[in-house]
């Protein structure tokens, strides 16, 4: 492949900095993006609500492709800054896309698994299954989605445009609220204090995957698009996920079990969505990844627990 230039938005975040280093493994030349953890230097500093300066980056960077990592991505931020987010999830994707298909650049739209109602017995979700989102959050994804296909079909350039759906990630993080899944262990850490009492759901399922194996298949998406005669044949909306089953009270079992620590102040909540709060989560948003086997990309993961085990061990060193 001649020209392997990348750019990822959202690199300082927990999915973009792996995404960073899939293709950096892989002898990609890559420039990173970011706002508020950005310094400038090795992280360029861009508000991708600016369109100028979204423009100005690409004309500068000159990528063959784009990783759009950025985004709002926690449910109950969303609907604390339904207008802010709105303006990230939506219309800047939207701007980004436009400007991708005006120069013919690769661009990969990480999605979510959110998008989907998760309803009990509907999982697991096919790429084309009808989504419907219960919550802000899921919506403006799904709208980004959408977004990031019209601009491409607007300009004839369909398969110049992939959307890749997601689940809760976790992995290396530079502190552990970046991801739902990390924050558990402090949880498990602050069931240690004495009189501690802590409510977990243990009703919505939730299939953890590791940032390391999206970065991966974020890549090999990328070289099989790139090296295709006709992109436009190729899946539009593909989905990756482990197959790794857990409630988040689950993997605080794990946890407590991986560090050695009781869990006895956790208690399961299974009473699943107050019919009142905000926020409204799935039961079951599982997603299929038959249409990335089609394709012949590898959809192996992690294991969940021996990742954990590693990754402890390594802390306590």
């Amino acid at each position: 492949m001649p020209d392997k230039t990348a750019l990822v938005t959202g690199s300082t975040g927990l999915l973009g900095r792996q995404v960073v280093r899939a293709f950096e493994r892989n002898k990609w030349n890559v420039t990173g993006t970011g706002y508020s953890r950005a310094d400038g230097l090795t992280i360029l500093k861009v508000d991708l609500s600016n369109a100028s300066e979204a423009e100005a980056t690409l004309d500068k960077v000159r990528p063959r492709l784009v990783v759009h990592c950025a985004a709002n991505r926690f449910p109950d931020k969303c609907d604390e800054d339904p207008e802010g987010t709105r303006a990230l999830n939506v219309a800047a994707t939207r701007t980004l896309a436009s400007l991708c298909a005006a120069r013919d650049i690769f661009l990969i739209y990480i999605s979510t698994d959110y998008v989907f109602p998760g309803k009990p017995g509907d999982a697991p979700y096919e790429a084309d299954a009808k989504p419907q989102p219960t919550n802000l959050y899921g919506q403006t994804k799904l709208d980004g989605e959408f977004a990031v296909l019209e601009e491409f079909k607007g300009a004839g350039k369909q398969g110049l445009g992939v959307v890749l759906r997601v689940p809760v990630l976790y992995g290396d993080a530079e502190m552990p609220t970046e991801s739902a899944v990390n924050v558990l262990l402090e949880t498990v850490w602050k069931a240690q204090e004495p009189g501690a009492k802590i409510k977990m759901d243990h009703w919505a399922l939730r299939y953890p995957t590791n940032t390391e194996d999206v970065g991966r298949v974020c890549h090999d998406v990328s070289v099989k698009y790139l090296g295709s005669d006709d992109r436009s044949a190729l899946p539009q909306i593909l989905q990756f996920t482990s197959e790794d089953k857990f409630t988040k009270y689950e993997i605080c079992q794990h946890f407590g079990e991986i560090m050695g620590l009781s869990i006895a102040a956790i208690e399961p909540n299974t009473e699943g969505n107050d019919p009142n709060a905000a926020v409204q989560r799935p039961y079951d948003c599982h997603l299929s990844t038959r249409a990335l086997k089609d394709l012949g990309i590898d959809v192996s993961t992690q294991d969940f627990t021996g990742w954990w085990r590693w990754n402890v061990r390594a802390f306590r060193k």
